[in-house]
């Protein structure tokens, strides 16, 4: 039996893994083969940016992103492209550009030997067992179970755990759709786009190398993939090169609009990361919720006893932080309010050749 077992090996699981008290027998579970790149079938639907706020936790954590995890070009800009009220600004702000596949990869090398790990499984069920939980996995086809004293969901928005605990609100669930496409010239900044006839939230342009994301975070329907092809069409309108498509994927992402929909878990199974509504309303970033969330439950089993409420309290200052940006978020996404500050050309700057 083992002590804790960590589904999913995304920041959050990996971060969690790396930081818990050596004492503990722990085992990390992702349907990824994060250790054999000859057989990653999943890819994360991500833009791969790491925030200022991701970075100093990074820092934080005495952690630096290794050169064979960066890809070009680094973004200095945001250029803030507002389609409902025919408005454009450029915004100075740092991201570390980087692939995200090799980011999970290196978080994952950075787990101890000691560590067990099951790559390539599903949880298929889960059950509570009173003083433990037990877990049906399917491992290549085969069926296992193995029980654990603790059990830590750090599987995102789709997340299994979550589901088990019956949390009693979530947050509100979009899909991410985003597209590779080859790109003519190397774009210097990450675009966010609003246009409230595509969604209520928001969607982007991320240039890797020779190439460019074109993502959006988009309300669940049938008519998802009309309003991305809309999109698609405005962003070409406008001088985007979208013709040649390499690939595609989508995911379900959170968007935490009220923080009584964070929900850290009950006595014996912890919720971290997005999992547990740890995302900024606001602009869908986790990666800093990710790692701070990790290192709050990785102090709660450090400290014992009453795992569940340290953690809670731990947490209090992420759930206070999501508090402000929701509060904020209507400068950005209510129309009045976007067109006075963009018009204001408050804290914008101009960009040669723009």
């Amino acid at each position: 039996m083992y002590d804790i077992v960590i589904a999913g090996a995304g920041p959050s699981g990996s971060s969690l893994a790396r930081l818990l008290d050596s004492r503990y027998r722990v085992l990390v579970i992702d349907r990824r083969n994060l250790s054999d790149t000859s057989g990653f079938k999943k890819i994360k639907s991500c833009g791969g940016l790491i925030s200022p706020d991701a970075q100093r936790e990074l820092a934080r954590q005495g952690l630096g992103v290794p050169h064979s995890v960066l890809t070009g070009p680094q973004i200095f800009t945001v250029r803030t492209i507002d389609i409902d009220n025919d408005i454009e600004r450029y915004y100075q702000r740092h991201y570390i550009n980087i692939v995200r596949e090799k980011f999970d990869r290196w978080l994952f090398s950075l787990i101890p030997e000691k560590t067990e790990r099951m790559c390539s499984c599903t949880i298929k069920n889960i059950r509570d067992e009173g003083d433990s939980v037990t877990i049906e996995l399917s491992d290549g086809g085969a069926r296992k179970e193995i029980r654990t004293k603790y059990l830590v969901g750090a599987d995102g928005a789709g997340s299994i755990v979550r589901k088990h605990i019956d949390a009693p609100r979530s947050p509100e669930k979009y899909i991410s759709i985003q597209e590779l496409f080859m790109s003519s010239s190397e774009l210097p900044y990450f675009s966010a786009i609003f246009d409230s006839t595509v969604s209520d939230f928001y969607s982007w342009t991320i240039p890797k190398g020779n190439e460019v994301i074109v993502g959006a975070a988009l309300r669940p329907g049938r008519d998802a993939h009309d309003r991305f092809k809309e999109l698609k069409e405005k962003l070409s309108f406008r001088g985007f090169d979208l013709s040649k498509s390499i690939s595609r994927e989508g995911a379900h992402i959170f968007r935490t609009t009220d923080t009584s929909q964070i929900n850290t878990g009950t006595s014996n199974v912890f919720l971290t990361g997005e999992a547990a509504g740890f995302i900024s309303p606001s602009s869908a970033e986790g990666f800093s919720y990710a790692l701070k969330s990790s290192l709050c439950l990785a102090s709660a089993f450090s400290k014992g006893g009453d795992i569940q409420g340290f953690y809670s309290r731990k947490c209090c200052m992420l759930k206070n932080n999501i508090f402000i940006k929701n509060f904020k978020s209507p400068a950005m996404y209510n129309l009045t309010f976007r067109k006075i500050i963009m018009k204001s050309g408050l804290f914008s700057m101009e960009v040669m050749g723009s």
